[in-house]
């Protein structure tokens, strides 16, 4: 989907109508290296058995199962999902549970923006079935690797794993049927973009289930810039109404945001001090791609 203003005959340059200055490439491609490399620590922390606590943010993995355990039930994950899926792709992370609102089906092809160690990519394989595909998208090679460990240890077979930036998803147009993630997106210096590019790869009537966390009123400029709170779900998180609009935007219908203030319950503990709850909480995020409405 183009949202190119500039004349068809002539080639964007930056800062034409939107398109991104090499000043603005810069600070997203810092933003990203930011989050990479924190993620890239979460991975090597649960490989090493060191964790990084129940209170250092939604990148709460610990080398305690019960204290993972904690943390999963706490998002809405029930026992039964955490006893499916291969020890170690549990890893405390996120803040909901996309597939409670995704109501997947057999057969179909899902991708999960961000996959971490795989764990709701596995949930999905078993409810799509052996008819199904799963693609899961994580732009941090160590979390790839330790996906498709987990694949193999879990025999998996309807799920593969991509490297890939969320904001140009290696995956061809009108391929999946259901785009999940869980609290990634808010990590993108460019949702617009995420959004864009998730309508690209949804097959007409393809739906979004996502939860992630949303701002409930303007960040202070001391939290947007804080890497810790930003690496930590919090910092870059976006306002309600200006995700509706991106969604919208990209071209998607029927968008819901419901925020869940039991969430703030959780969310308390990943920064404490900072009173992030009066600034932030979790939400389900929801769009239908209009049928009919094939991409490019």
């Amino acid at each position: 989907m183009s949202t190119n203003c500039c004349p068809p005959e002539n080639t964007p340059t930056p800062g034409c109508c939107g398109t991104p200055s090499d000043s603005t490439h810069l600070q997203q491609d810092n933003h990203r290296t930011q989050v990479r490399d924190a993620y890239a620590q979460v991975a090597q922390s649960n490989n090493d058995g060191a964790g990084c606590g129940i209170e250092s943010s939604c990148c709460g993995v610990s080398d305690d199962a019960a204290i993972n355990t904690l943390i999963s039930t706490r998002l809405g994950y029930s026992q039964e999902d955490l006893d499916a899926v291969p020890a170690g792709a549990d890893l405390g992370l996120g803040c909901g549970n996309p597939k409670a609102i995704a109501a997947l089906q057999p057969g179909e092809v899902v991708v999960d923006l961000g996959a971490g160690g795989g764990f709701d990519c596995f949930l999905a394989a078993a409810e799509v079935k052996a008819t199904g595909h799963v693609i899961g998208i994580d732009m941090t090679p160590e979390m790839l690797s330790k996906a498709r460990n987990n694949a193999v240890k879990g025999k998996f077979t309807n799920v593969e794993f991509r490297l890939g930036e969320i904001e140009n998803l290696p995956v061809a147009d009108n391929t999946a049927n259901v785009i999940i993630s869980n609290c990634v997106i808010n990590l993108s210096p460019d949702k617009a973009r995420v959004f864009q590019e998730a309508y690209r790869i949804l097959k007409p009537g393809g739906r979004l289930a996502i939860s992630d966390v949303v701002a409930t009123v303007e960040l202070p400029e001391a939290m947007r810039t804080d890497p810790m709170l930003v690496a930590g779900c919090m910092g870059n998180a976006s306002l309600i109404d200006d995700l509706e609009t991106m969604i919208k935007n990209a071209g998607f219908d029927q968008v819901r945001i419901e925020p869940k203030d039991e969430s703030k319950h959780f969310i308390r503990d990943w920064a404490p001090g900072h009173n992030v709850t009066d600034y932030v909480v979790s939400a389900t995020i929801e769009g239908v791609k209009p049928a009919g409405k094939a991409c490019c």
